[in-house]
């Protein structure tokens, strides 16, 4: 028999076979439906390559048992992948202990309820205990496990919990938890956090208790990270966070490089997330609020807790709204970032506060482009803070609060204030200051409110040999001007007049000549 002959006999009988397999397993589930597919599909690629009109002659006996064996291996993989995003997964073992394949780990398939009728606490921790089952690639931070990039997904229910959800142990990274709604039950920890991205009690566990909470490797349990952050590259989004005035939302402990994206977080009683230690949390694209509002709530004046709470460094929150809060953002830590935020919490009457700075004389901060909505910003001691293309409503202003009197690289330019016309200032200090540098308050537009600024111009006109200019309606610090300019025009035509500048005290500026004419003072000053 040629070899033409022996394909084409081949093709025959596979083809039979394909036929038979596929009557007998019509009525069988899910997962020997794709096996027969999966056969068929192998059967048309033979037919494909080994059919009538193929030039057999230039194909050896080696390179066909070759691709077969290809082909084998790679049916096999599809058939052990559905173990892992297919079909359950048994409680009594891991997605890894099924097969290798993509790590999503479904937490329907760990008995949580998605109807957030019964506790969902253990299946989830279940589920994010076996996300931590891989050997370190060793491409994150000296003493961080780098899990892979596992995926906790919660497939869009709505799971009640009674404790906090907490990572297995200190030292890893690279892990995502996704896509559904956490609920704390009415005997969740007061203190607590529905996500809690800090050190667990696993590590003073014993050895059995371990084994019996989960399967996980006790090397990864006991031992402590050598670095000196618990976590890194966590990343929480599309998260819907109900805290039941019970606690927090989300607390993310000495971490490196986490991620907060598209989350809504309410009913909160402390902190909807509090950030405390470690290294560049980012926060965006998500709505905070302790009650869930619109503005012009009747409860305003009770609202209470803080939405962002940043006790760290080198943070950013980007096109982030705060709804509902006594204090929209508090940071304590210095080099953070806030653009494109809108803080419509408490409104300062009622004694709320935007974005809070409590950080004296390392401030350190950078505001651009955000939406202060009736609330404004408080700076304690400010030292390097950059406020600048910012929109101020409802009498909303900055006050700078002296703790031990500086004030020192700061800048608030090109902002737009609008309010009721009150006499209310843009910008205002509590307590003196006595160590002021680099202060530059400048181009700032307001309607109905009193501009403040460190650059004032002003003119006086007058038949005069003295001229007095006053800025302090418009000066920021009392008594303080440390540069001057001014022109002299005169319309007397027969004579000269010397003229010079006579005082500068208690935010005026005189000037004088040696004989009285009708003359233009214009004056320029500067508390830089």
């Amino acid at each position: 028999m040629n070899h033409e002959s022996e394909c084409n006999n081949m093709k025959i009988k596979f083809e039979t076979n394909t036929d038979r397999k596929m009557m007998e397993r019509r009525n069988m589930g899910g997962r020997n439906i794709a096996v027969a597919t999966l056969s068929m599909i192998l059967g048309l690629f033979l037919i494909h390559v080994y059919g009538d009109n193929s030039r057999v002659g230039k194909f050896s006996a080696a390179p066909y048992h070759d691709q077969m064996r290809q082909l084998q291996a790679f049916k096999a993989s599809l058939i052990g992948r559905q173990s892992v995003s297919g079909s359950p997964i048994s409680p009594s073992s891991s997605p890894l202990q099924e097969a290798i394949g993509p790590r999503v780990y479904h937490v329907t398939n760990y008995g949580a309820d998605p109807t957030g009728k019964s506790d969902s606490t253990e299946a989830l921790n279940k589920a994010i205990a076996d996300a931590f089952q891989v050997p370190s690639e060793g491409f994150l931070m000296e003493g961080i496990t780098n899990l892979g990039g596992p995926q906790i997904n919660l497939e869009g229910g709505n799971y009640l919990i009674s404790k906090p959800l907490q990572l297995v142990a200190a030292g890893a990274g690279n892990l995502m938890i996704h896509g559904g709604t956490l609920r704390a039950s009415d005997d969740f920890p007061v203190d607590g956090y529905l996500i809690d991205l800090s050190p667990n009690s696993w590590a003073s566990s014993t050895e059995e208790e371990i084994r019996e909470g989960s399967s996980l490797k006790l090397n990864l349990q006991l031992t402590s990270s050598s670095s000196s952050y618990n976590y890194e590259y966590i990343t929480l989004r599309d998260l819907m966070l109900d805290s039941n005035y019970r606690g927090g939302g989300i607390s993310v402990i000495n971490s490196l490089r986490t991620s907060i994206d598209n989350c809504y977080i309410a009913h909160f009683s402390t902190n909807g997330i509090l950030v405390q230690g470690g290294h560049e949390t980012y926060i965006r694209n998500s709505f905070l609020g302790q009650h869930i509002t619109a503005g012009g709530d009747a409860g305003e004046r009770n609202y209470t807790g803080t939405a962002i709470n940043l006790m760290g460094n080198d943070n950013a929150v980007t096109d982030v709204v705060i709804f509902s809060a006594a204090i929209g953002i508090m940071a304590s830590g210095q080099a953070n970032t806030f653009s494109g935020v809108h803080c419509y919490n408490k409104a300062t009457g009622f004694g709320g506060t935007g974005i809070y700075l409590k950080l004296p004389g390392l401030t350190q901060t950078r505001i651009v482009n955000s939406y202060l909505d009736y609330t404004g910003i408080v700076a304690e001691d400010p030292v390097q803070l950059h406020i600048s293309s910012s929109f101020f409503l409802g009498d909303a202003f900055i006050l700078l609060k002296s703790i031990n009197g500086v004030a020192n690289g700061v800048t608030i330019v090109d902002n737009m204030f609008s309010g009721s016309n009150k006499g209310v200032d843009i910008v205002q200090l509590e307590g003196p200051f006595t160590q002021i540098d680099q202060v530059v308050v400048d181009r700032n537009s307001a309607k109905g409110m009193n501009i403040k600024a460190t650059v004032a111009r002003g003119s006086v006109e007058g038949n005069s040999s003295s001229w007095t200019v006053d800025f302090n309606p418009v000066l920021l610090f009392p008594n303080l001007i440390k540069h001057v300019q001014y022109s002299l025009s005169s319309s007397r035509g027969s004579s000269f007049p010397s003229h010079a500048l006579r005082n500068v005290s208690e935010n005026q500026v005189v000037i004088e000549s040696d004989l009285a004419v009708p003359a233009n003072v214009f004056v320029t000053v500067d508390q830089a």
